[in-house]
């Protein structure tokens, strides 16, 4: 009689650990502060190595330097809108609050004029009233149109135009930001507002990730309107925002943080991305 053989335990196979699936969104901002912490790194050297009193006495200097400051602020810009994108987990209304609409984006465009001029572009601001107060979210809003005018002045060439217009119709308030530039392609269309999610249909530079134009639809649906896009190819683009004209009777504070300057020039860090390396130089940051 055969004496018995051990017990073997029978083989298992290794089992692969199913992750639940997740929307790229929540993971942005936490790749944003890991980026953002970087980067104060990296600005801090820039400075060391380049100080604001030195560039201002050496021209040479200056213009390197700007080249250096040009990239830090598109990546920052960058950063914050991987930080923006927080905005999609929340769902419902944005913060109003009952300010002068027509104050809040001719300010804005006051700044963004000059800047224009730099890239050889005509820039007008249109407003029939000089003041109307309805419900908005500051934040919101200035986001928009920054997105909105980075977009325009990237795709449109020099001696072209870009305006904005600000009207109130039929109980509405219609933003628009319309340009003289390349237009949209047909195929781009149809995912404009969602781009970022369709890896296969991110264009190479100058084109982003398509996270921005997506921030601005989530703006808008929480401004109670939508966004709307018409574009034509080698004739430009119109992006309206359509949001209610009415009043909420109070001055609600926003907690969605959209955008970060860091005492940075905002207006200067918002259109970075389509602005040439002397918007840079040391006059331009002071």
């Amino acid at each position: 009689m055969e004496p018995e053989k051990p017990h073997q335990p029978e083989e298992q196979q290794p089992q692969e650990i199913q992750q639940p699936a997740q929307p790229p969104e929540v993971l942005l901002p936490g790749i944003a502060a890991q980026m953002r912490a970087a980067l104060s790194n990296l600005h801090l050297a820039a400075i060391q190595l380049a100080p604001p009193a030195k560039r201002d006495e050496d021209p040479e200097l200056d213009q390197r330097a700007a080249v250096l400051d040009q990239s830090y602020y598109r990546l920052l810009r960058l950063v914050n809108n991987l930080t923006a994108a927080q905005i999609f987990q929340k769902e419902g209304p944005l913060p109003l609050q009952d300010l002068d609409v027509v104050q809040v984006v001719g300010d804005l465009c006051d700044q963004a004029e000059g800047l224009a001029g730099l890239l050889g572009l005509t820039f007008t601001f249109r407003c029939r009233t000089p003041r109307h107060i309805c419900a908005v979210n500051r934040e919101g809003i200035e986001q928009l149109l920054y997105q909105l005018l980075s977009n325009a002045f990237k795709f449109t060439p020099a001696g072209g135009s870009v305006t904005v217009e600000l009207k109130c119709a039929g109980g509405k308030m219609l933003l628009s930001v319309t340009d003289s530039g390349c237009g949209i392609p047909p195929e781009q269309m149809e995912v404009l507002f969602e781009r970022y999610r369709h890896p296969e249909r991110i264009a190479p530079q100058p084109h982003g990730l398509g996270l921005g134009l997506s921030l601005c639809a989530r703006i808008a649906e929480g401004l109670g309107g939508r966004l709307l896009a018409e574009s034509q190819p080698e004739k430009g683009s119109r992006f309206t925002l359509a949001f209610p004209d009415c009043l909420v009777g109070s001055g609600g504070v926003s907690d969605v943080a959209f955008d970060y300057a860091g005492g940075f020039n905002r207006t200067l860090l918002a259109l970075s991305d389509a602005l040439p390396p002397q918007a840079f130089l040391q006059r331009n940051l002071d």
